[in-house]
């Protein structure tokens, strides 16, 4: 029985993400072509067996799969606007950030132009590019993300398609992404006043690991809720929250941090409680934070 030769493939842009895609790319064994403004970046991946392309005309020829790790949709547009005869027909997919409107003006161009389009997002850091347990979803045409599927499994083993509106991939990027800040930010909080106490900030984080945890399981029970449109369980409910609102500030004053991250979000809780909330789940909060 024969395997098919692995597939060349082409990345444009070589900062952190883009080095660690073509990376990923060659470990796969494939054909890696890479382009970057700054050629210097490069270099390593030319030791490590990319071509190295001196023109975005010479790396797109080089592939019938180009995929761009740029700072953004915008910039993604202005470097290939000069070679949209040269990408007709092949598929083009973005990795890089921005939002879904972005994602949407990509992919009318791309159409225009006969480009076939796939836009993405790596749900990881750049060190993890390639594991077998690394998250990459894609939005975009079936049939495209299918004849290409084998080739960017390379970049990480849970590699998903969310349909064919192209805008998909960005959407829950950012819906998702939403928790990551505010979750950092408490993280940082609590080793702010940890520090104060003389304890390092990472002996809290097997806790603050197991808490994240404990999170993550009452996620379906909370999107649940929300889905019915149904907060009557108030297990954990808005008035709870609210009522140690005042602890949070209190344990802020005492530790000597900056409390002002924590009022706007007493500030959702309190709204929900006027809105009729207070008894009921705190998922409720997502009511009074508007659309539908």
């Amino acid at each position: 029985m024969t395997h098919p030769e692995p597939s060349a493939v082409t990345v444009l842009g070589l900062g952190s993400m883009g080095g660690a895609l073509a990376r990923a790319f060659l470990a796969a064994g494939h054909p890696t072509t890479v382009w970057n403004r700054t050629e210097s970046k490069a270099a390593p991946l030319v030791t490590a067996g990319a071509l190295h392309a001196g023109t975005v005309a010479q790396a797109v020829t080089a592939s019938p799969l180009v995929v761009a790790c740029l700072t953004g949709y915008d910039d993604t547009r202005r470097v290939l606007e000069p070679v949209t005869a040269t990408l007709a027909g092949r598929t083009l997919v973005a990795l890089n950030s921005g939002t879904p409107a972005g994602a949407r003006d990509l992919a009318a161009w791309a159409a225009e132009h006969e480009i076939r389009f796939l836009d993405g997002a790596v749900k990881d850091v750049p060190d993890a590019v390639g594991r077998p347990g690394t998250l990459l979803y894609y939005a975009g045409d079936a049939d495209v993300f299918a004849e290409h599927a084998p080739t960017l499994r390379a970049l990480g083993g849970d590699t998903v398609l969310l349909g064919a509106e192209p805008d998909l991939a960005k959407f829950y990027e950012s819906a998702v992404g939403a928790t990551l800040l505010p979750a950092l930010v408490g993280f940082f909080a609590g080793a702010a006043a940890a520090r104060g106490r003389g304890i390092a900030a990472g002996d809290l984080v097997p806790y603050a690991a197991r808490w994240l945890q404990m999170i993550g399981e009452v996620l379906p029970m909370l999107a649940a809720e929300i889905d019915a449109r149904d907060y009557s369980s108030g297990a954990s409910s808005v008035n709870l929250f609210l009522a140690g609102a005042d602890w949070d500030l209190e344990f802020a004053r005492e530790a000597g941090i900056d409390d002002s991250w924590l009022r706007p979000l007493h500030d959702l809780v309190r709204k929900a409680a006027a809105a009729g909330h207070g008894e009921g789940s705190i998922a409720a909060v997502t009511e009074v934070l508007g659309a539908g």
